[in-house]
């Protein structure tokens, strides 16, 4: 893709292939209308169909087997509709054989456009704790990993696929070099515990490019929220694709304030009672105000400078 081309001249269409609730805000329902602001068409696998995310008290739903997934991209394929594609991106996936699927699937996408950019979120974990099966990894690791164009981990889920413990920053670019070293263009890790007390700390990194580093504070700090990962990817995708490689910075300041102005809103509608710490929050209240976003997706306010890192 040349990075002269404007905007109106590029090829914006993606299959995304990740998790789906009928309630609430993760996965595809997290990713597609971030992206459709930002212009993108979203063309949605869904992955596993819940009726909410697991962080309520009860999950009912189907999960898509592989053969399913093989006969909707068959569908596709069957339509001549293979090379509208800019664009893969594959989040929440939780067996093995549907994983191993995506890799035919990047694969038969590139033979139809070469320059199909595929954006990998391997969603396995977080602070600490795998919540796909263990048998996922070395796919992800030794089949899924070479095939991406752009990862965007967690600091976790960089440590699950380098086998690398990352207890300081030092760590964290010995990893960006792993990943580059199989290939992957560009490293955007959407957070880690290297920020100053009270921030979190974003990186970036081009393969024989520019690396830089971006603080973020923390928000309700004793509220955690679910589908943000799934935010930071579909954002990434979309102002890395829109901004010229030479200013890849402003793709992640741009990202990051959009997630961050997400964040506030969805705090700002919590019962002031939760945001004092006289009740915990339920799971209906941590949901991303999403829909209510829109003008801080479309046009992100951005205060939070990306470093550049020498």
């Amino acid at each position: 893709m040349s990075s002269t081309n404007s905007t109106n001249q590029l090829k914006t269409r993606v299959l995304s292939i990740q998790s789906h609730v009928v309630h609430g805000y993760v996965g595809n329902k997290s990713a597609t209308f971030p992206l459709q602001v930002l212009g993108f068409e979203v063309d949605a696998i869904n992955s596993v169909q819940f009726s909410n995310h697991t962080g309520y008290a009860t999950v009912k739903g189907q999960v898509l087997q592989e053969k399913e997934l093989v006969d909707l991209f068959d569908g596709l394929e069957s339509n001549g509709l293979l090379n509208c594609y800019s664009h893969l991106l594959t989040g929440y996936i939780g067996n093995a054989s549907f994983l191993r699927q995506v890799a035919k699937i990047v694969s038969k996408l590139r033979a139809n456009d070469p320059n199909v950019i595929y954006v990998c979120d391997p969603v396995m974990g977080d602070d600490g704790q795998m919540y796909v099966p263990k048998e996922l990894l070395p796919i992800y690791r030794d089949e899924i990993i070479p095939l991406a164009d752009i990862i965007t981990p967690n600091q976790y889920e960089v440590e699950l696929l380098t086998e690398m413990k990352i207890s300081n920053e030092k760590y964290i670019w010995e990893a960006i070099n792993w990943f580059h070293g199989r290939g992957i263009d560009t490293v955007a890790i959407s957070s880690s515990d290297f920020g100053k007390p009270g921030e979190l700390r974003a990186f970036l990194s081009k393969k024989a490019g520019p690396r830089y580093a971006l603080n973020i504070p923390k928000q309700g700090t004793n509220i955690s929220f679910t589908g943000t990962g799934d935010l930071f990817a579909s954002l990434f995708l979309a102002h890395s694709y829109q901004t010229p490689a030479t200013q890849l910075s402003t793709a992640l300041e741009r990202t990051i304030a959009s997630l961050q102005a997400v964040i506030k809103r969805t705090l700002d509608s919590m019962p002031l009672e939760v945001l004092e710490g006289k009740r915990k929050v339920t799971s209906f209240e941590r949901e991303l105000k999403l829909i209510q976003s829109k003008v801080d997706i479309e046009n992100p306010n951005v205060k939070l400078l990306a470093e550049q890192i020498v």
